[in-house]
């Protein structure tokens, strides 16, 4: 681990544990043989072009890529190359990516991932606040926990229901911990949207949200559908062809949790099939299958599948009142962009929240970390640079 951005602030109340990940040869190894072994199934109409999923040409042709050319101690040494703590609280022994600023004024920001992210997701967004500042320079401390179950941190209890409230508690402590009771910033995507709504709405300590994710099915009401632009129409049918054809997913995971854990705990085909069904789909450009590959693989390795979709359970039974968004009182930025899975107008957006920044964006989808870091990394400094020092 380089040691530059890795110095805790001086103000933490606990010295975390320096991480390195470190897959063994032996579980590389199972990983191949399974890949090799695993079969692709018989030709079929569906399958056999797009529409109804992952084709069998994707998936004969990354697969082979996965045999042949993919190196995870590439992706590892990668990892490595950041600044990664460990840290218990409660129960979970919580990992997380960062690089901490010298400076004392410097504004600690976390950053929280989804399904079927991880946060591999922020390494790019990491990279650039690298290549630009230097320990002394850099104005933010940037802190990326892998959310419970996720990757390395480890499982949620299995002898008790554990949910995104959870989770939020968990990762308002960390950041406590890290020395930033006085206040951070949180900022969401996917389920670390939801997780950054709670740490707005019910911790203090958490003074302002950023999201690029807001799931809201139907018009607000008193929220007028009239007079929408073309660009919030084509956004609304997004929204309504996920709603219609890509939601199947979350109902298994959410109602059959224990099923879909087992099936895709079987095979790592099988898993890549899964998740790379979502990450094809989910984005306006298609991702690098290397990139396909180091997620898929990172879950695979970590077992991380069954481990993290608890979050999917408090969605049902489906409910408008049982799930409304609570609304933030605190200042809340949003970043808007087109092949989000609910690319709902700003009008809808403000309802959910004291909307103070809004930037919409004409390219781009849902893992907007990934696909588009300079355009978030310009957002979210902006947004900041606003709301801070008016907190």
């Amino acid at each position: 681990m380089s040691a530059l951005f890795s110095h805790i602030p001086p103000t933490a109340r606990v010295t975390p544990s320096v991480f390195t990940a470190s897959i063994s040869q032996e579980q590389l190894a199972e990983l191949q043989t399974l890949v090799k072994v695993g079969k692709i199934a018989p030709p079929t109409y569906e399958n056999s072009q797009p529409g109804f999923g992952i084709t069998s040409n994707w998936l004969t042709a990354i697969r082979e890529k996965w045999i042949n050319d993919f190196d995870w101690k590439k992706c590892e040494a990668r990892i490595n190359s950041f600044p990664q703590f460990t840290a218990k609280i409660e129960d979970i022994e919580l990992h997380f990516a960062a690089l901490f600023s010298e400076k004392t004024d410097a504004v600690p920001i976390v950053l929280l991932h989804g399904w079927p992210g991880s946060f591999l997701e922020f390494l790019p967004l990491l990279q650039l606040f690298r290549d630009e500042f230097t320990p002394s320079t850099l104005p933010y401390h940037l802190i990326v926990p892998s959310l419970p179950g996720y990757g390395f941190s480890s499982s949620p209890p299995v002898d008790k229901n554990f949910t995104t409230h959870d989770v939020a508690r968990v990762i308002d402590t960390l950041m406590k911990n890290l020395g930033f009771e006085s206040g951070y910033v949180a900022q969401g995507g996917d389920i670390g949207a939801r997780v950054s709504r709670h740490l707005a709405v019910n911790y203090d300590s958490c003074k302002a949200v950023h999201l690029n994710f807001c799931p809201i099915v139907t018009p607000p009401k008193g929220v007028s559908t009239e007079n929408l632009t073309d660009f919030e129409k084509k956004g609304l049918a997004r929204k309504e062809e996920f709603m219609t054809l890509g939601v199947a997913y979350a109902f298994e995971h959410g109602t059959k949790t224990s099923t879909i854990g087992h099936v895709l705990s079987s095979s790592p085909l099988a898993l890549l099939a899964w998740c790379g069904e979502k990450l094809l789909t989910w984005v306006e450009e298609t991702l690098p299958s290397e990139t396909i590959l180091e997620l898929v693989s990172l879950y695979w390795l970590t077992e991380t599948f069954p481990r993290a979709i608890y979050p999917y359970r408090e969605e049902f039974p489906l409910s408008p009142e049982r799930n409304a968004l609570k609304y933030i009182q605190k200042p809340f930025g949003y970043s808007y962009f087109p092949y989000e899975l609910f690319p709902v107008p700003k009008a809808w957006v403000e309802t959910t929240g004291n909307l103070v920044f809004w930037r919409e964006h004409q390219k781009g989808g849902h893992f907007a970390a990934l696909e588009k870091p300079r355009e978030l990394k310009a957002d979210l400094m902006e947004f900041v640079e606003q709301v801070w020092h008016h907190k």
